[in-house]
């Protein structure tokens, strides 16, 4: 399995969840499991994604990603998980 770490953090607005997953589910995307939350007005969400069957290569789904955060106001980040994982080991 191919599983990625996708990160979310800006202002909250209307639709943010909504429009990353069917980005998701558009290029067969499968999400592992998604934890949001809204702390004073600001949106954070962190998901874990499996890739392995995903319909555009990887750093499309990057780019795109990236871009769909730009145009809905939130910084969205990707990171592959043994990368993640090595960076936050104690």
């Amino acid at each position: 399995m191919n599983r990625t770490i996708i990160t979310v953090v800006g202002k909250d607005t209307v639709g943010i969840i909504a429009k990353v997953c069917t980005y998701m589910a558009d290029h067969q995307i499968n999400i592992l499991d998604i934890s949001q939350t809204i702390i004073q007005g600001f949106f954070n969400m962190m998901m874990i994604i499996d890739t392995s069957k995903m319909t555009v290569d990887y750093a499309t789904m990057t780019d795109e990603i990236t871009k769909l955060g730009e145009s809905t106001g939130v910084q969205i980040k990707c990171q592959k998980e043994e990368i993640f994982d090595k960076m936050h080991r104690i």
